[in-house]
């Protein structure tokens, strides 16, 4: 059980900041033994609780099952094309992709710091000066579970959704699907897919790293069988160099430069687990090198990947402004289907992007409960005492129910608005990556002077990284508020930021209901013996 924190009166004389450079007189442990890591986690004011049963390449594997590279892509295909086409989809892809590997590189350098479940909540407590230190991990902690929560009931809806259209290449008729869908019918798969995911991840903890292994190797095959045969059958034509790299031809509405921004939600939704790995950091062997490695690794990794996905089907593009207007919002059956020509072949070379989205929805659902159980354990949810419990496998079992049974009320919304997949999706984005910007921030304007105390300092280049992190923070958060296109109807209006400050509403008035005189924050390490 975690160190407890007294939640009864919060006592300002002992909110002291923690010197760094007290990690200097930190005893050097053994590498290479699960002790070491625990040893640290104990330094950190916790005890042990979860199963280190992760390898590197596990949590690495891990990393790239959330970001579901090419499914990711696929689902949300239609903002980029939406957005400006061809160079929007490549080129958008390969700028936000940079931009993430300097987000990574930058949280990668304070989790080597701070490997704990808590991650950039607990990162945020430590760096920040004593007169915000509270308020600031607070806001750091709630927007990194909203984060979670939203994010993982974008993959289950946009999961939804695209089974519908994958479904809905055999058709009845020419253009008529053979699956109507009606919005009951939606839900009720998405209850079908949230529900596995959650009882999969709830009893199968000690099977998960073989999952995502598994997805590795699946989602090559797939990826290579989907850009061969695009690629060799391409009935329809394919478009030359020219227009692939560099034809734009933006249809949101927008002025050109903005509407190609907008068009960068693709993108940013597909990356932006990427710290989400960072509440896994008790259940790896050697969390201060294996988690920034895996974070950092695992964008390079997606990078290519997405460009072996992108490129093959740019070629391949039907008319843009007809998959634009697809009332399912997934053009991505339809290109394939287009190239293949041929229904069967089209569902079969669908199939592994099906799967990847069930092994994706399993590992965000995992990722919730960690972080959920994380911050509970520090008592900044209501009711932490049950969701802070771990039951006898290792798993926050009752921080899972909580972020399953919110999901689920979240989801229906839908039956309100079918442009839920785009509030979800668009408000997760916002979240997390404030989330994330939250330790590099104070990090920064400390000085940095933490890294030095780690095991992945970056120096000048981590300088820098910082930079670019912040300031594409800055831009999300209003980018991703704004509705995909113009003029808005009932239909394509975006209720991100209404979801988005009724978040704040929420965690604000919380805190100053409760928090502020109660939660204390993490354990500090001042206030905690070395071992």
């Amino acid at each position: 059980m975690a160190t407890e924190v007294d939640t009864n009166q919060y006592d300002s004389s002992k909110d002291k900041k923690f010197e760094p450079d007290a990690l200097d007189d930190y005893p050097k442990i053994e590498e290479g033994k699960q002790t070491s890591a625990n040893g640290v986690l104990e330094a950190l004011g916790y005890e042990p609780e979860l199963v280190r049963n992760r390898s590197t390449l596990q949590v690495a594997f891990m990393s790239f099952v959330l970001a579901a590279i090419p499914y990711g892509l696929a689902t949300t295909f239609v903002y980029p094309l939406v957005g400006g086409g061809p160079v929007n989809i490549i080129w958008g892809w390969l700028a936000v992709s940079v931009v993430i590997l300097c987000v990574a590189a930058s949280l990668g350098e304070i989790t080597s710091v701070y490997p704990t479940a808590g991650g950039v909540y607990y990162q945020t407590f430590m760096l920040s000066p004593p007169s915000y230190r509270r308020i600031a991990s607070w806001i750091c902690g709630w927007s990194y579970v909203v984060g979670n929560i939203t994010i993982t009931l974008a993959v289950n809806l946009g999961s939804t959704l695209f089974l519908v259209s994958c479904i809905n290449v055999f058709e009845s008729s020419p253009g008529v699907g053979i699956f109507e869908a009606e919005t009951y019918q939606v839900f009720l798969i998405f209850l079908a897919v949230t529900f596995l995911s959650t009882a999969v991840s709830a009893f199968g903890n000690k099977w998960l790293p073989y999952l995502d292994t598994f997805a590795i190797f699946w989602t090559l095959a797939g990826v290579l069988a989907i850009v061969i045969c695009v690629l060799v059958i391409a009935k329809d034509g394919r478009h030359d160099a020219e227009y692939v790299f560099t034809h734009f031809e933006p249809q949101s509405g927008w002025p050109a430069g903005w509407s190609f921004c907008v068009g960068l939600l693709q993108a940013a939704y597909s990356t932006s687990s990427t710290g989400m790995i960072i509440c896994m950091c008790e259940e790896v062997q050697h969390p201060s090198t294996q988690v920034p490695k895996a974070m950092v690794g695992t964008v390079i990794l997606n990078t290519l990947a997405g460009l072996l996905f992108l490129v093959p089907l740019v070629f391949v593009l039907p008319d843009t402004t007809m998959l634009a207007a697809l009332a399912s919002g997934q053009p991505m059956p339809t290109i394939i289907k287009s190239a293949i020509g041929n229904e069967v072949g089209s569902f079969l070379l669908l199939l592994p992007l099906i799967v990847l989205a069930l092994l994706c929805v399993i590992g965000c659902t995992t990722a919730v409960s960690r972080s959920t159980w994380a911050f509970a354990r520090d008592g900044g949810i209501p009711g932490s005492k049950w969701w802070k419990q771990v039951n006898k496998d290792g798993v926050p079992f009752n921080a899972m129910m909580l972020g399953t049974a919110v999901q689920i009320l979240l989801g229906f919304i839908y039956f309100g608005s079918t442009a839920a997949f785009n509030a979800f999706s668009g408000v997760g984005v916002i979240t997390l990556t404030v989330s994330y910007a939250c330790p590099i921030a104070v990090s920064l304007a400390g000085g940095r002077k933490h890294i030095k105390n780690g095991q992945f300092d970056l120096g000048t280049l981590g300088l820098v990284c910082n930079i670019v992190a912040l300031a594409w923070s800055i831009l999300v958060i209003p980018l991703f508020c704004m509705p995909t296109s113009i003029p808005v109807s009932a239909e394509t209006v975006n209720y991100a930021p209404v979801v988005f400050v009724a978040f704040i509403l929420i965690a604000s008035a919380w805190y100053w209901v409760w928090g502020y005189e109660k939660y204390a924050g993490p354990p500090s390490l001042d206030s905690e013996p070395w071992p």
